[in-house]
């Protein structure tokens, strides 16, 4: 008796299941849902198909309001794409920035706190190719080779550049991850560097491919996660003013959700957003492997949640990238398939539907050989984010697909870009949180980028999706000598930002400048 008892009861459990799965089916039809499925178009597709590219980075570099476009190229001159209005021509070689090496990395930032966005550019190991830093001499027209004199010429195989303000004192430092060699951490003095990575610690010796920093302890200054191929562990390192500790394992993010021990496996993209709302920074690895989501579990340690939620693809790949593509209010998730030992991987788009992550890639992503690079961006300012990609192969390209979401869905969104009290950008790291107002329902946190696509690190606004929202308050929180500081924002009417962004000036002592 008992016996058929549990097979009744086994076989009711069965069909609730089939049956939620049917109601979650008829709730969520993909054919008819508007913003579901995602419909994207290509963009000027004469000038962004050539093959071979792979890196991309976003950076207003001619301050004229809209962002422009670095491509890294293999072994082809590197192009500068200048947007004006959504249009894009190649000013590369005018400005000075068409270097012809292998480029695997490109970061932009203010080293030299001018307002203009300088360009940190890296190439593969050989004994010529080292680094450059190239200063930006403002008004959009030139840019000048300062590597010797800033000091920050190094030779190896590059990796992902990042700057940030590890020591909380107003300037941008600069990391570089190297595949060869120990990593980099250079410390600005005035706009002159000096290496201090062996003596804070967190010169790792590891096959480094990517890094992001970022303050997952909340005690008021950034750490770093670095991902190790070949088998290395990855590395967590906390930032303790005056040196870095290890962490990963304790933290347990060490393995980034794949094996440890054989080269055939190894983290590529560590990729930062909060997946849940609840607050808190997450990590996406893609891996060569299992991928990984790491959930953050107050600001202590990480539970990997990629399994659960059908993230963990077992093959090869390269990055990770997060945006609300549809603007319902939770990031979807773009993971790239790379090219590796005669073999392309496809590439995915998730849709983020609260339960896990349902796989809607379209055909037109289908359509191309694996690729590196994938950047969120909102190039035309409409208010939903396209998506820039870059294909490595010989048969590859450098798309730039543009978001064909309804203009009624577009424009329920929300741009912040953080500036300090000069205007500049200098905030990398910084959290923003917006909250509807009249509540504290907490809509979604977003983080300004510190090392994102492949190699990269963009220098734009933070895109919130605000389907139905009508009014927000918005937190940013700044890292200061003086700690975490937050400042307010109450009743912002995003309406009154459209085709613009909301810009929040900060100081030094993390005050609201108006």
């Amino acid at each position: 008796m008992k016996r058929c008892l549990i097979i009744i009861i086994g076989f009711f459990a069965v069909l609730s299941i089939f049956s939620l799965s049917l109601i979650r089916d008829e709730k969520f039809p993909r054919k008819n849902f508007k913003g579901w499925n995602p419909e994207f178009k290509l963009h000027q597709p004469d000038l962004f198909k050539e093959a071979g590219a792979l890196t991309n980075a976003f950076a207003d570099f001619d301050n004229d309001g809209d962002l422009d476009l670095f491509v890294g190229f293999r072994g082809k001159p590197n192009r500068l794409y200048q947007n004006d209005k959504g249009k894009f021509k190649d000013v590369a070689a005018q400005v000075g920035l068409a270097d012809s090496d292998v480029t695997r990395t490109a970061a932009w930032g203010d080293y030299n706190g001018d307002g203009h966005m300088d360009l940190f550019v890296g190439f593969v190991s050989s004994s010529k190719s080292w680094n450059r830093l190239y200063r930006n001499d403002g008004g959009g027209k030139h840019f000048t080779d300062v590597t010797k004199s800033a000091g920050v010429k190094l030779t190896g195989s590059f990796r992902q550049a990042s700057w940030i303000d590890f020591d909380n004192d107003g300037d941008v430092d600069l990391f570089v991850g190297l595949r060869d060699k120990p990593n980099v951490l250079f410390q600005n003095k005035n706009g002159k560097f000096i290496d201090v990575a062996k003596q804070l610690g967190i010169g790792d010796s590891r096959r480094t491919v990517g890094a992001a920093w970022f303050d997952y302890d909340k005690d008021g200054d950034l750490d770093c996660y670095v991902t190790n191929m070949d088998g290395d562990a990855n590395g967590l390192y906390r930032n303790d003013g005056l040196k870095f500790v290890d962490v990963a394992k304790e933290a347990g993010v060490e393995t980034g959700g794949r094996a440890l021990g054989s080269e055939m496996f190894g983290s590529v993209r560590p990729c930062l957003g909060d997946y849940d709302n609840y607050g808190n920074i997450d990590i996406f690895l893609a891996n060569y492997g299992p991928n990984g989501l790491y959930r953050n579990i107050n600001g202590i340690k990480f539970k990997n949640v990629a399994p659960e939620l059908g993230l963990a693809i077992d093959n090869c790949y390269d990055t990770g990238t997060w945006g609300d593509y549809d603007n319902n209010g939770r990031l979807d998730l773009y993971v790239n398939g790379t090219i590796t030992r005669g073999k392309s991987y496809e590439d995915y788009l998730f849709h983020n539907d609260e339960n896990g992550f349902i796989n809607i890639t379209p055909k037109i992503i289908k359509d191309n050989n694996g690729d590196h690079g994938a950047q969120w961006v909102d190039f035309d300012q409409d208010g939903d984010l396209d998506l820039a990609l870059t294909g490595a192969a010989a048969d590859g390209m450098h798309h730039l697909l543009r978001n064909e979401l309804s203009e009624e869905l577009a424009q329920q969104s929300l741009q912040v870009l953080v500036l300090d009290d000069k205007g500049h950008y200098t905030y990398a790291g910084s959290e923003v949180r917006l909250y509807e107002a009249g509540t504290k329902k907490l809509l979604g946190t977003n983080m300004f980028d510190t090392g994102s696509g492949y190699n990269s690190q963009n220098a734009m606004p933070v895109h919130f999706g605000l389907r139905g929202v009508k009014s927000v308050n918005v937190e940013v929180t700044v890292l200061t000598k003086g700690g975490r500081k937050s400042v307010w924002l109450e009743n912002v009417n995003p309406k009154t930002y459209r085709g613009c962004y909301l810009i929040i000036k900060v100081n030094a002592n993390g005050e609201l400048v108006k």
